[in-house]
């Protein structure tokens, strides 16, 4: 099969791929704030069942992905598929029959169980085709562009959940369902594992598997500073972001004083066109000399500075504007870390090192969703954005503790050939050249 691919048409695979699965996802992500507190839930529950969301991911990254990296990423994937439509049915049945937390929480924990089986798996297939075919794209500008397929998918995602809601809200969550369905048979064929030779593994292989990728996680992840470092400023930014993007549904339909779904299905489509702009920040500079790190910074203090100021801010237009400068600077940085990991990370430790990424960063998650709900229901909403945007800038120094030990990988583009000349200023990494390529991000799936 390696033989008959191109890096062409493995490309053109990965963004059907991710832009599929980011709008079939991204139906729900309009309105299931809305959907939850129509379901009975308080403001504190709802938080609390997202929060039950992001502690699946932090229990089932490192299983998941032992799966990755044994049996494939393609199983991985297809996993991923399945258990999504089916726990995406399970919250319409507890809707329907008047669950309470502890239900939502249950179905929650296995949605985050989905999750993790599409964390890092398909990002590793992306990789390890490419290189088996011999191309060699500049990873940051491969996942900057496909973010923004994935940026178009949810545009179109959450337009269609907003005015879906607007007439019902479980029906985002029906067609969500069966456009999971329909992604199983399109995986099926697209996906074929190429650079990567799947092995079989026994049941009671198992556990012995999970503590040597704990282990490769921890010694090839953690172990390595600079890689410890960014693992620790996606933490920071966990705590903020999954909750700043889910409260925005009730607060801002609190400052527009109308209860108009539709509104807020448009204003999560401009959250995905802001992370395309942030996509195209990346595209421009990493043609440029820069560091990964410099934009790491940037971005992590004006998302903190634009979070602050939501809840600052009494104007429905200004907490909008504000919202998507978030959003923007998520786009800029998630194809950077992305490319960050990938590029000092050896490819049959790949999708475990990704997976101990987002398991680091769903802790913050798990604090963020559980905190900051706290805050919002004792407090206000506004209290939460201001809080949260202050915790978040904690990133910025642990970034720029990141920029000193990261050496040649803190370069855009990668290291430096040996004997290239350079036109970037003394002292600073030339940027080799970037050609175009794709990748995803998700909040809650």
């Amino acid at each position: 099969m390696v033989t008959e691919m191109t890096g062409k048409r493995i490309i053109a695979s990965y963004m059907t791929l991710a832009g599929l699965y980011t709008f079939a996802a991204s139906l729900i992500w309009s309105v299931n704030t809305l959907f939850l507190l129509d379901a009975g839930l308080d403001i504190g529950e709802v938080f609390l069942a997202n929060a039950a969301f992001s502690l699946g991911m932090v229990l089932f990254e490192i299983p998941t992905g032992v799966v990755a990296d044994t049996l494939g990423r393609r199983i991985s994937y297809l996993l991923s598929v399945t258990i999504l439509g089916l726990t995406t049915v399970l919250y319409l049945v507890a809707a329907e029959a008047g669950a309470g937390l502890a239900v939502f929480a249950i179905v929650s924990i296995f949605m985050g169980l989905g999750f993790t089986f599409y964390s890092g798996a398909l990002e590793a297939w992306l990789v390890d085709g490419l290189h088996a075919v011999g191309e060699h794209e500049g990873l940051d500008s491969v996942f900057a562009r496909g973010q923004q397929v994935s940026g178009v998918a949810m545009f179109v995602g959450t337009i269609s959940g907003g005015f879906l809601g607007q007439i019902d809200l479980a029906i985002p969550f029906v067609v969500r369902s069966v456009s999971l369905g329909v992604l199983f048979v399109v995986a099926q064929r697209l996906m074929h594992e190429i650079g990567f030779t799947p092995r079989s593994l026994a049941i009671r292989e198992v556990p012995a598997e999970m503590r040597h990728q704990a282990a490769v996680g921890i010694k090839s992840g953690w172990g390595q500073r600079g890689l410890r470092l960014i693992m620790i400023s996606g933490a920071l930014r966990g705590v903020f972001f999954g909750w700043a993007f889910y409260a925005a549904q009730p607060y801002f339909l609190e400052l527009l004083e109308k209860d108009a779904v539709w509104v807020i299905g448009l204003v999560t489509a401009g959250v995905s066109l802001s992370t395309i702009v942030g996509n195209q920040i990346v595209e421009v500079v990493s043609r440029r000399c820069a560091r990964r790190s410099t934009m790491l910074i940037a971005a992590s203090l004006v998302s903190a500075i634009a979070g602050v100021t939501i809840g600052l801010t009494s104007t429905f237009a200004v907490a909008v504007v504000s919202l998507f400068v978030v959003a923007a600077a998520m786009g800029v940085s998630m194809p950077v870390r992305q490319a960050y990991l990938h590029q000092v990370t050896a490819s049959e430790q790949r999708a475990t090192v990704v997976s101990f990424d987002a398991m680091v960063t769903s802790i913050g998650g798990v604090g963020g969703q559980a905190g900051l709900g706290a805050v919002s229901s004792a407090r206000s909403l506004s209290a939460g954005y201001i809080v949260g945007g202050a915790i978040s800038v904690l990133a910025v120094p642990v970034l720029m503790l990141m920029r000193k030990v990261a050496g040649p990988d803190d370069q855009l583009g990668g290291p430096t050939d040996a004997g290239a000349e350079s036109s970037c200023p003394a002292g600073l990494p030339r940027v080799t050249g970037v050609e175009s390529v794709p990748v995803s991000a998700l909040t809650k799936t």
